[in-house]
Protein backbone atom coordinates (compact mmCIF):
# COMPACT_ATOMS: atom_id res chain seq x y z
CA UNK A 1 0.00 0.00 0.00
CA UNK A 2 2.60 2.82 1.07
CA UNK A 3 4.44 1.72 -1.99
CA UNK A 4 1.34 2.93 -3.94
CA UNK A 5 1.27 5.88 -2.17
CA UNK A 6 4.54 6.46 -3.01
CA UNK A 7 3.90 5.56 -6.84
CA UNK A 8 1.05 8.09 -6.96
CA UNK A 9 3.20 11.07 -5.39
CA UNK A 10 6.02 10.04 -7.57
CA UNK A 11 3.87 10.41 -10.91
CA UNK A 12 2.06 13.60 -9.59
CA UNK A 13 5.48 15.29 -8.94
CA UNK A 14 6.63 14.78 -12.29
CA UNK A 15 3.23 15.86 -13.81
CA UNK A 16 3.57 18.96 -12.26
CA UNK A 17 7.65 19.38 -13.40
CA UNK A 18 6.37 18.33 -16.90
CA UNK A 19 3.80 21.38 -16.74
CA UNK A 20 6.57 23.30 -15.22
CA UNK A 21 8.53 22.46 -17.60
CA UNK A 22 6.24 23.26 -20.79
CA UNK A 23 5.19 26.87 -19.29
CA UNK A 24 8.85 27.95 -18.65
CA UNK A 25 9.49 26.52 -22.91
CA UNK A 26 6.16 28.62 -23.55
CA UNK A 27 7.06 32.14 -21.64
CA UNK A 28 11.05 31.67 -23.45
CA UNK A 29 9.20 31.25 -26.85
CA UNK A 30 6.84 33.83 -27.08
CA UNK A 31 9.81 35.69 -25.36
CA UNK A 32 12.08 35.38 -28.56
CA UNK A 33 8.94 36.34 -30.50
CA UNK A 34 8.78 39.04 -29.06
CA UNK A 35 12.54 40.06 -29.28
CA UNK A 36 12.34 39.16 -33.12
CA UNK A 37 8.98 41.58 -33.40
CA UNK A 38 11.30 44.44 -32.04
CA UNK A 39 13.93 43.90 -33.96
CA UNK A 40 14.71 46.43 -37.29
CA UNK A 41 15.82 42.89 -39.45
CA UNK A 42 16.88 39.52 -38.81
CA UNK A 43 19.18 38.68 -36.10
CA UNK A 44 21.90 35.88 -35.65
CA UNK A 45 21.62 32.89 -33.54
CA UNK A 46 23.74 34.80 -30.93
CA UNK A 47 21.88 37.85 -30.62
CA UNK A 48 18.81 35.94 -30.15
CA UNK A 49 20.31 33.74 -27.29
CA UNK A 50 21.79 37.18 -25.81
CA UNK A 51 19.19 39.06 -25.87
CA UNK A 52 17.18 36.16 -24.36
CA UNK A 53 19.48 35.55 -21.53
CA UNK A 54 19.54 31.94 -22.83
CA UNK A 55 21.93 29.10 -24.28
CA UNK A 56 22.43 28.92 -27.89
CA UNK A 57 20.70 25.53 -27.66
CA UNK A 58 17.90 26.36 -26.07
CA UNK A 59 17.17 29.48 -28.21
CA UNK A 60 18.06 27.34 -31.68
CA UNK A 61 15.24 24.44 -30.13
CA UNK A 62 13.17 27.03 -29.51
CA UNK A 63 13.52 29.07 -32.63
CA UNK A 64 13.52 25.60 -34.46
CA UNK A 65 9.75 24.62 -32.95
CA UNK A 66 8.55 28.57 -33.79
CA UNK A 67 9.96 27.90 -37.84
CA UNK A 68 7.64 24.71 -37.95
CA UNK A 69 5.08 26.36 -36.98
CA UNK A 70 5.66 29.31 -39.26
CA UNK A 71 5.82 32.52 -36.63
CA UNK A 72 9.70 32.53 -37.10
CA UNK A 73 11.53 32.36 -39.91
CA UNK A 74 15.16 31.80 -41.43
CA UNK A 75 16.87 34.29 -43.98
CA UNK A 76 19.27 32.68 -46.11
CA UNK A 77 20.34 35.68 -47.82
CA UNK A 78 21.00 37.55 -43.81
CA UNK A 79 21.84 34.52 -42.48
CA UNK A 80 19.37 35.54 -39.52
CA UNK A 81 16.08 34.70 -37.67
CA UNK A 82 12.94 36.81 -38.35
CA UNK A 83 9.43 37.02 -37.69
CA UNK A 84 7.28 34.85 -39.61
CA UNK A 85 3.93 34.74 -41.89
CA UNK A 86 2.22 33.20 -38.73
CA UNK A 87 2.78 35.90 -36.65
CA UNK A 88 1.55 38.41 -38.92
CA UNK A 89 -1.28 36.08 -39.31
CA UNK A 90 -2.20 36.17 -35.71
CA UNK A 91 -1.21 39.89 -35.63
CA UNK A 92 -3.94 40.31 -38.65
CA UNK A 93 -6.88 38.78 -36.92
CA UNK A 94 -5.83 41.24 -33.37
CA UNK A 95 -5.86 44.15 -35.71
CA UNK A 96 -9.49 43.29 -37.02
CA UNK A 97 -10.92 42.13 -33.53
CA UNK A 98 -9.41 46.19 -32.17
CA UNK A 99 -10.48 48.27 -35.08
CA UNK A 100 -14.25 46.33 -34.73
CA UNK A 101 -14.29 47.06 -31.40
CA UNK A 102 -13.10 50.85 -31.48
CA UNK A 103 -15.95 51.47 -34.17
CA UNK A 104 -18.21 49.38 -32.68
CA UNK A 105 -18.07 51.30 -29.10
CA UNK A 106 -19.64 54.67 -30.33
CA UNK A 107 -22.76 53.12 -32.17
CA UNK A 108 -23.29 50.96 -29.27
CA UNK A 109 -23.29 53.90 -26.71
CA UNK A 110 -26.03 55.47 -29.35
CA UNK A 111 -27.43 52.56 -29.43
CA UNK A 112 -27.70 52.15 -25.59
CA UNK A 113 -28.67 55.91 -25.52
CA UNK A 114 -31.47 55.72 -27.78
CA UNK A 115 -33.51 52.14 -26.31
CA UNK A 116 -31.88 52.62 -22.81
CA UNK A 117 -31.20 49.07 -22.90
CA UNK A 118 -27.99 46.77 -22.61
CA UNK A 119 -26.05 46.58 -26.01
CA UNK A 120 -22.91 43.98 -26.75
CA UNK A 121 -20.43 42.96 -29.13
CA UNK A 122 -19.16 39.17 -29.45
CA UNK A 123 -17.01 37.48 -32.08
CA UNK A 124 -16.98 33.73 -32.25
CA UNK A 125 -13.95 32.06 -31.28
CA UNK A 126 -13.53 28.11 -31.19
CA UNK A 127 -17.46 27.30 -31.42
CA UNK A 128 -18.00 29.78 -28.43
CA UNK A 129 -19.52 33.43 -28.84
CA UNK A 130 -16.84 35.89 -26.87
CA UNK A 131 -18.53 39.17 -25.96
CA UNK A 132 -15.73 42.40 -26.32
CA UNK A 133 -17.73 44.91 -25.02
CA UNK A 134 -21.12 45.69 -22.82
CA UNK A 135 -22.80 49.07 -22.42
CA UNK A 136 -24.96 50.01 -20.05
CA UNK A 137 -28.69 49.73 -19.34
CA UNK A 138 -30.83 49.39 -16.48
CA UNK A 139 -29.47 48.21 -12.90
CA UNK A 140 -32.25 45.83 -12.88
CA UNK A 141 -31.27 44.08 -16.73
CA UNK A 142 -27.57 44.64 -15.80
CA UNK A 143 -27.85 42.37 -12.82
CA UNK A 144 -30.15 40.26 -14.86
CA UNK A 145 -27.32 39.35 -17.01
CA UNK A 146 -25.44 35.92 -16.53
CA UNK A 147 -21.78 37.16 -15.50
CA UNK A 148 -20.00 35.53 -18.04
CA UNK A 149 -17.58 36.49 -21.48
CA UNK A 150 -18.86 33.76 -23.06
CA UNK A 151 -22.19 31.88 -24.38
CA UNK A 152 -22.64 28.96 -26.40
CA UNK A 153 -23.78 29.86 -29.92
CA UNK A 154 -27.28 27.70 -30.02
CA UNK A 155 -28.70 30.08 -27.23
CA UNK A 156 -28.09 33.44 -27.83
CA UNK A 157 -29.25 36.33 -29.93
CA UNK A 158 -25.27 36.80 -31.10
CA UNK A 159 -24.56 32.83 -31.23
CA UNK A 160 -27.56 32.79 -33.82
CA UNK A 161 -26.27 35.50 -35.81
CA UNK A 162 -23.35 34.42 -35.79
CA UNK A 163 -24.19 30.70 -36.98
CA UNK A 164 -26.43 32.12 -40.17
CA UNK A 165 -23.45 33.60 -41.83
CA UNK A 166 -21.38 31.21 -41.52
CA UNK A 167 -21.13 27.89 -44.58
CA UNK A 168 -23.13 24.90 -43.59
CA UNK A 169 -20.04 22.62 -43.05
CA UNK A 170 -18.99 25.34 -39.86
CA UNK A 171 -22.45 25.46 -37.97
CA UNK A 172 -22.06 21.48 -38.27
CA UNK A 173 -18.65 21.14 -36.61
CA UNK A 174 -19.74 23.53 -33.79
CA UNK A 175 -22.93 21.84 -33.12
CA UNK A 176 -21.05 18.52 -33.11
CA UNK A 177 -17.73 19.56 -30.83
CA UNK A 178 -20.35 21.91 -28.65
CA UNK A 179 -23.31 19.98 -28.52
CA UNK A 180 -26.70 21.94 -27.59
CA UNK A 181 -27.79 22.02 -23.88
CA UNK A 182 -30.74 22.96 -23.04
CA UNK A 183 -31.11 25.81 -20.61
CA UNK A 184 -34.52 26.75 -20.34
CA UNK A 185 -37.49 25.43 -21.63
CA UNK A 186 -37.97 27.57 -24.65
CA UNK A 187 -33.92 26.87 -26.03
CA UNK A 188 -33.37 25.46 -29.37
CA UNK A 189 -32.06 21.88 -28.57
CA UNK A 190 -32.51 20.21 -31.99
CA UNK A 191 -31.19 20.92 -35.17
CA UNK A 192 -34.53 21.21 -36.97
CA UNK A 193 -35.42 24.17 -35.24
CA UNK A 194 -32.22 25.62 -34.84
CA UNK A 195 -31.55 26.09 -39.07
CA UNK A 196 -35.59 27.32 -39.30
CA UNK A 197 -33.86 30.02 -36.45
CA UNK A 198 -31.27 30.28 -38.85
CA UNK A 199 -33.01 30.63 -42.09
CA UNK A 200 -35.51 33.58 -40.33
CA UNK A 201 -32.42 35.33 -39.14
CA UNK A 202 -31.16 35.37 -42.20
CA UNK A 203 -34.19 36.10 -44.06
CA UNK A 204 -34.93 39.05 -41.81
CA UNK A 205 -31.24 40.33 -41.27
CA UNK A 206 -31.02 39.67 -37.54
CA UNK A 207 -31.66 37.09 -34.71
CA UNK A 208 -34.04 36.63 -31.38
CA UNK A 209 -33.57 35.09 -28.25
CA UNK A 210 -36.48 34.48 -26.38
CA UNK A 211 -35.53 33.39 -23.06
CA UNK A 212 -33.63 30.81 -24.84
CA UNK A 213 -30.23 31.38 -21.94
CA UNK A 214 -31.81 33.29 -19.19
CA UNK A 215 -35.69 32.76 -18.09
CA UNK A 216 -37.10 36.55 -18.34
CA UNK A 217 -34.74 37.80 -20.59
CA UNK A 218 -34.26 39.11 -24.29
CA UNK A 219 -32.37 39.53 -27.02
CA UNK A 220 -32.01 41.11 -30.49
CA UNK A 221 -28.83 40.82 -32.29
CA UNK A 222 -27.46 41.28 -35.75
CA UNK A 223 -24.24 39.88 -37.54
CA UNK A 224 -21.53 42.34 -38.75
CA UNK A 225 -19.37 41.62 -41.90
CA UNK A 226 -15.86 41.81 -43.31
CA UNK A 227 -14.75 42.75 -46.63
CA UNK A 228 -16.13 39.28 -48.29
CA UNK A 229 -18.92 39.20 -46.47
CA UNK A 230 -17.93 37.39 -44.14
CA UNK A 231 -19.47 37.58 -40.40
CA UNK A 232 -16.82 38.56 -38.30
CA UNK A 233 -19.02 39.58 -34.81
CA UNK A 234 -22.32 40.61 -33.89
CA UNK A 235 -23.93 43.28 -31.87
CA UNK A 236 -26.92 42.69 -29.81
CA UNK A 237 -29.56 44.29 -27.25
CA UNK A 238 -30.37 42.55 -24.68
CA UNK A 239 -32.74 43.33 -21.75
CA UNK A 240 -35.91 41.98 -19.46
CA UNK A 241 -38.71 40.30 -22.02
CA UNK A 242 -41.00 43.10 -20.04
CA UNK A 243 -38.88 45.41 -21.77
CA UNK A 244 -38.84 43.77 -24.87
CA UNK A 245 -41.89 42.59 -25.31
CA UNK A 246 -43.93 41.02 -28.40
CA UNK A 247 -44.58 44.61 -29.82
CA UNK A 248 -40.93 45.64 -29.74
CA UNK A 249 -38.95 42.64 -30.71
CA UNK A 250 -39.49 43.75 -34.83
CA UNK A 251 -38.49 47.62 -33.75
CA UNK A 252 -35.30 46.96 -31.66
CA UNK A 253 -34.63 43.80 -34.59
CA UNK A 254 -34.70 46.37 -36.97
CA UNK A 255 -32.42 49.25 -34.66
CA UNK A 256 -29.84 46.65 -34.21
CA UNK A 257 -29.31 46.00 -37.69
CA UNK A 258 -29.29 49.12 -38.72
CA UNK A 259 -26.48 49.84 -36.11
CA UNK A 260 -25.19 46.26 -37.24
CA UNK A 261 -25.02 47.78 -40.93
CA UNK A 262 -23.26 51.07 -40.38
CA UNK A 263 -20.30 49.10 -38.03
CA UNK A 264 -20.07 46.95 -41.02
CA UNK A 265 -19.76 49.77 -43.96
CA UNK A 266 -17.11 51.94 -41.23
CA UNK A 267 -14.26 48.86 -41.24
CA UNK A 268 -15.20 48.37 -45.35
CA UNK A 269 -17.11 45.22 -44.82
CA UNK A 270 -20.32 44.44 -46.74
CA UNK A 271 -23.74 42.75 -46.97
CA UNK A 272 -23.70 39.49 -48.44
CA UNK A 273 -25.82 39.15 -52.15
CA UNK A 274 -29.52 38.58 -51.19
Amino acid sequence: MKSNVRACGTEAANDRASKGNLVQSLSRALHILTILGQSDGPMSLTAVADAADLSPSTTHRLLTTLQEERYVRFDQGKRGWAVGVQAYMTGTGFLKTRSLLDVARPRMRRLMEETSEVVNLAVEENGEAIYLHRVGGPRVVQAALPVTDRTLLHCSAVGKALLAGMPETRIQTILTERGMRQFTRTTVSSLPALHRELTLTRSRGYAVDQEERVNGMRCVAAPIYDENAHVIGALSLSSTNHRIDETRVSAYGELVKRTAASVTAEIGGRLPAA
